[in-house]
């Protein structure tokens, strides 16, 4: 079967799957905060399901309720047919994490690390040799079996906390900004590994990321912002709501040129400040351009033209982009901090 074929039938796969995540109306507030706003949505079995969002999104608060870290305020939701909050156990033993913070003991080796997971998760002394050289020779570590993590690079301890949260054979593996931290060859290798992994192992992905080429990997992507889903759907179903190719002109003087060409070509613009820049859809940049340099008496520094990606989507749903929206996010957290300690000093 060609690669096309088996994706096409691997996806199918996945629509007919019944979902092993199903979240309804799901709220975390700290005082007058809500951090997450009454959230619904389902997982498959068998899926890469994205949480797409900047830092203060939402994105690890609701993976905090999903893994049973976090009580919801209001709503509910089930993992694998497991309620979160009156069949705890069970959930846990449902899943797998990969926290966005380091949490191996650097002071142990691999395997110790490794070992005290499978203490935890009862996994019989006779089988935890066998399954953890398995999964350490499966992340590529089994020759490192012995060597204190202290001395491991990044992207060696991203892949030991990988292996560690498949130890127990989990259905569902939430990964929390997985390779935040890591340079881009690194991060390149450990999605090599990931998505092994799903093939392998036939376990459910949950990732959260604000990377987007990251999101890309994913079957159904959920953009959160403040709390909230704006829009869930596959890449591509989500690249086609911005309707077309993406022009960017830079510009000095941004306002007045976003006014002109939204009037001269009956387009709408959004404009830049900040950048010096001017954006815009058409539906076939190669046949408008040429129009648009002979046309337009504006004062153009520079054009661009690129398809729809992911950035494209998340500023046209939200106003801004998500590498922009960075920077709001730690007004977010600053607030989320400011509620928690007014709650504890109460």
């Amino acid at each position: 079967m060609s690669n096309a074929a088996t994706q096409q039938s691997q996806t199918q796969n996945h629509r007919e799957a019944s979902p092993i995540v199903e979240v309804d109306s799901l709220v975390k507030r700290y005082g007058d905060f809500a951090a997450v706003k009454g959230i619904s949505f389902n997982v498959k079995q068998g899926e890469i399901f994205g949480f797409l969002g900047p830092n203060g999104a939402g994105k690890t608060t609701t993976i905090s309720m999903l893994a049973t870290l976090l009580a919801p305020t209001a709503g509910k939701a089930t993992i694998a047919g497991y309620d979160i909050e009156s069949q705890r156990a069970e959930v846990r033993r449902s899943i797998g994490i990969v926290f966005q913070e380091p949490s191996l003991d650097d002071s142990l080796t691999a395997y110790e690390n490794m070992d005290f997971h499978a203490v935890l998760y009862q996994i019989p002394r006779a089988e935890r040799r066998k399954r953890i050289m398995r999964m350490l020779e499966m992340v590529q570590l089994d020759d490192r079996a012995n060597e204190i993590v202290e001395r491991f690079s990044g992207g060696m301890k991203r892949r030991l906390e990988i292996a560690r949260g498949l130890l127990h054979t989990p259905r569902l593996l939430f990964l929390d900004e997985p390779t935040t931290g890591l340079d881009p060859q690194t991060r390149r290798y450990t999605w090599d590994y990931i998505l092994r992994l799903r093939e392998e192992e036939n376990i459910t992905i949950f990732l959260t990321t604000h990377y987007m080429e990251e999101a890309e990997f994913a079957d159904r992507i959920v953009i959160m912002d403040h709390g909230e889903i704006v829009a869930l759907n596959t890449p591509e179903g989500l690249k086609s709501q911005v309707g077309g190719d993406i022009i960017t002109i830079a510009t000095e003087t941004p306002n007045a040129d976003a006014q002109r060409i939204q009037e001269q070509f009956n387009i709408e613009t959004v404009a830049d400040a900040a950048k010096g820049e001017v954006r815009f859809e058409v539906k076939d940049a190669a046949s408008f351009i040429p129009q648009f340099v002979r046309e337009y008496d504006g004062n153009i520094q520079r054009l661009n033209m690129h398809r729809p990606t992911l950035d494209d989507v998340f500023l046209k749903l939200t106003g801004r982009s998500i590498r922009d929206s960075e920077l709001d996010s730690k007004d977010v957290n600053r607030a989320r901090l400011r509620q928690m300690r007014r709650i504890r000093r109460r």
